[in-house]
């Protein structure tokens, strides 16, 4: 969840979407990390929108933009305002934000009362649900310019053919590595553009066996659904289908969590108390950021972080099998997402905030890769030297594996925000030897369908 939003991988975090039918809209609750305090020099209203912007100013259009997040991103997307003010006079922008446990139950209560904002921040697993109940308007009928923003990205955002969300920035789930631990190791770096699972899994216990008790060649990585998705379309499948079903065979997810199990019980990998140890304490506690491990799956927009945590510089590789089927399955997922209120009566205004927020460079500039990198080429080409090294190693590499990425998968379908818990939940199972590769993959199959109304 960008930065804070992009971290799908396994936190043990619960997700959940329940709808309100009466009023027609969703009541969603989740937590995260951010602890969703104002900037100091700006005190909030008691609904959390900012007292300094609430008059509207004298005569000016008033639009409300609402994001979620931490105390850092609230200041930094002051300033984001106040420079799109700057430019835009006549346009007053009112903050409206939280931390990411209290942002769904109140853009659910907003919506509910008919008072939604002008623009909106969503996140990927909720954007569908809010595009089919009418909340979100077709920002493709919209004037924003999304010329400099990959096709394959537009489609994530894209539902029943209106564009109801665009992408804020990008990343890709991707493996992070310590060429350290291979060189302690005595294995050779691997080439990400032609290894297989096999290799992968070799590798893997290679690295364990020479360094020995304590030190693993990969992290699990079961617990998120973003790897089997990579898995899937490797095969020619997919997560979810278009048509908002299922989109794999029981016998795919199968074969990936029998991986899993092959890399544990060769000892390539933690037991289960340990993996479910690790995944609670996230990057910082994570075997890359401990130097206990080789590999990880992690968000590119992670890598940062986690070289932080190592004391030393960790690098990006493509994940096994990209060469070994008929196609590949990376891809970008958007960090997060800008939308526009389908009833809001500044359409226009609303339009140029979004406008300016994916397009600008100086908003980019501002903004860097606070929510992923920029989605826009050219924004995110101007603003690479201003950022750190890792995010310009993510950068770098998401620019070279623009060219082998086949497509975007679709917009998870209503009620998949669920489905972040079941697989964790299932693969500890997994971890603990209570299920087996077969009968995880038939649980998760089950619970997903019936999380998405299958």
């Amino acid at each position: 969840m960008t930065s804070s939003t992009t971290w799908a991988s396994r936190t043990g975090l619960a997700w959940r979407t329940s709808a309100i039918l009466g009023a027609g809209v969703l009541a969603l609750a989740a937590c995260n990390g951010d602890s969703g305090a104002a900037p100091a020099d700006d005190e909030p209203t008691a609904d959390g929108t900012s007292s300094a912007a609430a008059d509207g100013g004298d005569g000016n259009v008033e639009i409300r933009f609402s994001w979620w997040g931490s105390d850092d991103r609230h200041t930094l997307t002051q300033e984001v305002i106040d420079l799109f003010e700057e430019k835009n006079p006549g346009i007053t922008v009112v903050p409206d934000y939280t931390d990411w446990g209290g942002y769904w139950d109140k853009l659910a209560t907003t919506v509910a009362g008919g008072d939604t904002p002008d623009v909106m921040t969503q996140e990927e697993r909720y954007l569908t649900d809010y595009a089919n109940r009418g909340v979100v308007a077709d920002m493709s009928a919209l004037d924003i310019d999304t010329s400099k923003i990959d096709e394959t990205v537009l489609a994530g955002g894209t539902i029943d053919g209106k564009l109801a969300g665009i992408a804020t920035g990008i990343n890709a789930y991707t493996i992070v590595a310590d060429p350290q631990m291979f060189e302690d190791a005595g294995v050779e770096m691997p080439d990400d553009e032609t290894w297989t699972w096999e290799d992968f899994k070799s590798i893997s216990k290679e690295i364990s066996d020479a360094l020995g008790d304590g030190m693993y060649g990969v992290q699990d990585y079961g617990g998120n659904e973003a790897g089997f998705n990579i898995y899937a379309r490797q095969h020619g499948e997919s997560l979810y289908a278009e048509d908002g079903t299922l989109g794999y065979s029981d016998a795919t997810l199968e074969a990936w969590w029998q991986d899993l199990i092959d890399l544990r019980e060769s000892g390539a990998m933690p037991d289960g108390s340990r993996s479910v140890e690790i995944a609670e304490g996230g990057p910082e506690q994570s075997l890359l950021g401990t130097n206990s491990g080789a590999m990880g799956f992690w968000w590119t927009n992670q890598l940062s972080a986690i070289s932080s945590a190592a004391g030393r510089d960790l690098v990006l590789l493509r994940p096994p099998g990209e060469s070994e089927f008929d196609r590949t399955g990376l891809y970008f997922k958007p960090a997060m997402f800008y939308s526009v209120s389908e009833t809001t009566e500044h359409p226009e205004e609303a339009a140029k905030l979004v406008d300016f927020l994916l397009n600008d460079p100086e908003a980019g500039a501002l903004m860097l890769s606070d929510r992923g990198l920029a989605a826009n080429t050219d924004v995110r080409e101007a603003v690479a030297a201003e950022l750190d090294p890792l995010d310009q190693q993510a950068a770098e590499f998401l620019a070279d594996i623009e060219d082998e990425i086949v497509d975007g998968p679709p917009a998870p379908p209503n009620g998949a925000a669920d489905v972040p818990e079941i697989t964790g939940r299932i693969n500890e199972q997994v971890l603990f030897d209570t299920l087996g590769a077969a009968d995880a993959a038939a649980q998760f199959t089950s619970e997903a369908n019936a999380a998405i109304g299958q």
